[in-house]
């Protein structure tokens, strides 16, 4: 009996398995979308034959797939496609004129959804004065812009009635700002008191089911362009499920795919969510496609006050100097949705970004394992974790799901301090993590991170500064890590966080043939230029879905 010939062979002068105990290879051999043999290039010609394809590298470098453990990609491709896309750099009166050109090409009563507007600006817009200028530059029309976490939304006076908000109609959850002299609502809608305006805008006829489709695969196409092959989208709708689940059943998914069920919802504004949804999730398994999670959201963030810490925030005087926030369960409450899901075979992707929110996953953790549940839980962001919790993250195999797009210095760190001091200094302890045992999962939480880019995740882990070169200074350089680390963290770290461990993340015999070229060795270089590498082609399944310009 004969071996079937490759269809395709992969020669390099660096080729990064992530296979412990192989960690480098000259060639692999690919076979109906998985690597058929790796190895010496004497060893990987055996499978070589008359219809084999042979790609002679050179001097790039091969890594396995990238792997994103927590982005909202449908989320970016919508706001690409049919948003008013909108940097956090921008002032408020560039905001305003970027407001004004979108409205001059819309309707009378179009919406006008976009984002960001930077968190650090967001004080600025607490009046009603402000929400007028809005009104004025949009002429009248329903808009709604997103704060730079995307937990926040400022709304117009337009939007604000459609949404039934009024100072007679105030949403039950999250916070409304009011103006301080006329008591209205100012349009800065905080967590869950935004839902209302999502609601009217989808009302309103909202996307069609084409739309949902072209916004998640314009998202996993910009992740290929990054050498994103697998990813878990950190919070989906049904519209989300059924666009992922057909763009696979047409062949046309280029991406492993995580979804997380939304448990709660305190930002997004989908209907289901909870129980209605998590019994939905099997319709819409794929081949590549897996609705495996629920994200819990447990807490908001910092800059807004909304995160649960141990210790108080800054006083203000508006919390006083005793406020610590809270978290959106008690410990009974978790403990039951988390009991739940692990009966049902799926993980949990828990939102904290205070410690004293981590404290609760790991309490709640602690007694699931006492009896007996092995489901996945994974911390998302955990930025802020208190040193006596670092060491409960391995021993209850806790995933660290880390954002280090979002910590750089730069604007969002910049308001980080305003609220909690000292303290933003130390956040992300991911060199403490490592040591301690955790598996360390690296996200881009893109769209609030501006791109996806693992390169930029990468480099910032090892030098603790900002990699795009805008800020200046370090962010707790302690806690850096290594080069080689950092690529684990985004390749198989990723992988075997969200489910995908024996499918992608190594480029091991069996495996899902997903890999990335690069034009060299990035963690090979100097560490402030891990960014400069390109991606010349991202590969999944065996088949080119990437290629540079």
């Amino acid at each position: 009996m004969t071996t079937a010939p490759a269809e395709l062979i992969v020669v390099a002068d660096v080729i990064r398995t992530l296979d412990a105990a192989h960690p480098a290879a000259e060639a692999f051999a690919v076979r109906d979308g998985r690597i058929a043999a790796i190895g010496t290039r004497a060893e990987v010609d055996a499978l070589r034959g008359d219809g084999t394809r042979v790609l002679e590298l050179g001097g790039a470098a091969v890594y396995p797939g990238f792997a994103d453990v927590h982005n909202h990609h449908a989320l970016a491709g919508r706001t690409e496609l049919f948003e008013l896309t909108l940097p956090p750099s921008l002032t408020l009166d560039e905001i305003l004129d970027r407001v004004r050109e979108k409205a001059a090409t819309l309707p009378e009563d179009a919406w006008i959804i976009g984002g960001v507007v930077a968190s650090t600006l967001l004080p600025s817009l607490q009046s009603t004065a402000v929400r007028l200028r809005l009104d004025q530059a949009a002429g009248g029309r329903p808009v709604v812009i997103a704060e730079d976490s995307r937990h926040n939304r400022w709304a117009s006076s337009r939007a604000l009635e459609l949404a039934g908000i009024g100072p007679g109609s105030i949403p039950a959850g999250g916070v409304t700002i009011l103006d301080a002299e006329d008591g209205t609502p100012t349009g800065v809608l905080l967590e869950a008191a935004g839902i209302p305006v999502q609601e009217a805008y989808d009302r309103s006829g909202g996307l069609s089911a084409a739309q949902h489709r072209a916004a998640s695969a314009h998202g996993v196409h910009l992740a290929n362009s990054y050498g994103i092959t697998a990813f878990q989208d950190a919070g989906v709708s049904t519209d989300i499920l059924g666009a992922l689940a057909d763009l696979d059943g047409d062949g046309e998914l280029n991406a492993w795919v995580v979804s997380s069920l939304l448990v709660n919802d305190e930002i997004f504004g989908f209907d289901p969510v909870g129980s209605a949804l998590i019994a939905r999730g099997e319709e819409f398994r794929t081949a590549h496609h897996r609705p495996d999670f629920v994200k819990i959201f447990l807490d908001g963030v910092p800059p807004a006050r909304t995160a649960s810490f141990l210790e108080p925030y800054v006083a203000d005087a508006v919390h006083g100097a005793h406020f610590h926030g809270e978290t959106t369960m008690t410990f009974d409450e978790l403990h039951g949705w988390l009991r739940q899901v692990a009966e049902r075979g799926l993980g949990a992707k828990v939102h904290c970004t205070g410690d004293g929110s981590a404290r609760l996953v790991l309490d709640v953790a602690e007694r699931l394992r006492a009896e007996g549940f092995t489901t996945p839980i994974q911390i998302a962001h955990g930025q802020f974790l208190a040193d006596t919790d670092i060491p409960r993250l391995a021993a209850l195999d806790v995933v660290a799901d880390i954002s280090p797009f979002i910590w750089f210095p730069g604007v969002i760190p910049q308001m980080l301090t305003e609220v909690l001091g000292e303290r933003a200094e130390h956040s992300q302890p991911n060199r403490a993590l490592i040591d301690a045992g955790a598996l360390v999962a690296g996200g881009s939480d893109w769209p609030v991170s501006e791109s996806p880019n693992p390169l930029e995740g990468i480099q910032g882990l090892v030098t603790r500064a900002d990699p795009l070169r805008r800020a200046p200074g370090t962010l707790w350089p302690e806690q850096a890590i290594t080069a080689e680390e950092a690529l684990q963290v985004f390749t198989r770290n990723a992988a075997v966080a969200m489910g995908l461990g024996a499918e992608t993340g190594s480029l091991e015999v069996g495996k899902s043939a997903d890999f990335v070229v690069l034009d060299r060795d990035a963690i090979a270089g100097p560490a402030d230029a891990i960014i400069d590498a390109r991606v010349l082609a991202t590969w999944f399944a065996g088949r080119e879905v990437y290629a540079a310009g």
